[in-house]
């Protein structure tokens, strides 16, 4: 491992753990501020909205002109809008330091296309799980600290926290090398992505795919607490041990061939379902969080395949496009959960498990059909 991705893992490590203190219990803070589970949802859509906006320009931007100014970016705006969160005391403030954390999404074109880059002798999965690896293992420890911090101080006290993290993570992000901007050929351009048809198909079978495993996620936080009386504590247990999984299973998963991988990622999201939808008790719901795991680490999984369609110049644009329909799910999928939930919060389970079924045949088939294409 170069010095570059010593410091991105450092930087993502830390980052993690700042997130992890405050993100998962963004639902149940939500309420405190007095926000009903639909209005929730809505609050969890435009919190996608904001991130949708930003991932095809700056992927475009990581291909024009670098990637590591817009790292840098990325790093100072997060801990900007967690100083904002961390002040105020009415749920207007709040939104406008949660939306803006939101626009921070647009460092995963960047930060996929730059660890790409720096991969040397590994493989692209490997390397793009590496940084799912690292933020997750932060994401591990945050949570049971940020759980304890919220019953002894309130769930306002961790955003304090979480922005002294964020001054550390972002000294280690300022510390990375420039890379060279990669070109193609102006007398053999590569084929435009409106054009690439193969790409095309494989986006529409990673979009159902993320639709079906996210659809159960969004009021998780608040199924646990309301309807399997769980504690704060508690709670952030089961989401340490949720990150945890996000870990360890990016590491595992990064093995198989990413085709088989991003199957068996699906699998361990419907397990998740199944758990959640009969399980009871802190440990087996821990098991479920641990098992979704799965849903995070599909992402480098899936970016891994589409490299494999597009130009080396189109990398950070290709990695924008997936981001962008990743979060174009997460605009559409939190409203349609908060209104299944407030009818029958159980039944958001059984549902995301059919979708995942179906979705599991459609991305064991096509897509190594594209690719033989």
């Amino acid at each position: 491992m170069n010095r570059n991705l010593v410091f991105v893992a450092l930087a993502l490590l830390t980052w993690g753990f700042g997130e992890g203190l405050f993100f998962n219990f963004q639902p149940i803070y939500l309420k405190e501020l007095g926000s009903s589970e639909a209005e929730i949802g809505l609050i969890l859509g435009a919190f996608g909205a904001a991130m949708a906006i930003t991932h095809i320009p700056a992927g475009r931007l990581a291909d024009r002109i670098g990637r590591r100014p817009l790292l840098i970016i990325a790093w100072l705006t997060g801990l900007f809008s967690t100083i904002v969160m961390a002040f105020a005391r009415d749920l207007p403030m709040f939104l406008v330091g949660m939306m803006c954390y939101g626009l921070t999404a647009f460092v995963s074109s960047p930060l996929g296309s730059y660890v790409t880059a720096a991969r040397g002798n590994w493989s692209v999965g490997t390397a793009l799980s590496m940084t799912t690896a690292t933020f997750s293992m932060g994401m591990a420890l945050g949570p049971i600290t940020g759980g304890w911090i919220g019953e002894r101080y309130g769930l306002h006290s961790v955003y304090s926290v979480a922005a002294g993290v964020f001054v550390l993570s972002s000294l280690f992000i300022c510390l990375i090398q420039n890379q060279p901007i990669d070109r193609h050929d102006p007398e053999a351009p590569p084929l435009n992505l409106l054009s690439n048809t193969r790409l095309k198909y494989f986006l529409g079978v990673i979009g159902f795919a993320v639709f079906a495993m996210y659809i159960a996620q969004p009021l998780t936080p608040n199924f646990l607490e309301d309807a399997r009386g769980l504690s704060l504590s508690n709670i952030g247990f089961v989401f340490a041990l949720g990150a945890l999984g996000n870990s360890l299973l990016a590491l595992t998963l990064s093995r198989l061939e990413p085709h088989r991988g991003y199957v068996v990622a699906q699998i361990l999201v419907a397990a998740f379902a199944v758990i959640l939808w009969c399980g009871t008790g802190t440990p087996i719901l821990a098991l479920g969080y641990f098992l979704l795991g799965g849903f995070r680490a599909s992402r480098p999984l899936a970016m891994a395949q589409a490299r494999s369609f597009v130009h080396p110049s189109q990398m950070g644009l290709t990695y924008g496009v997936i981001e962008t329909i990743n979060a174009i799910i997460y605009i559409l999928v939190p409203p349609l959960a908060g209104l299944i939930y407030e009818k029958n919060p159980l039944s958001i389970y059984p549902l995301a498990l059919v979708m995942i079924g179906v979705s599991i045949i459609i991305s064991s088939i096509v897509p190594r059909r594209l690719i033989h294409a």
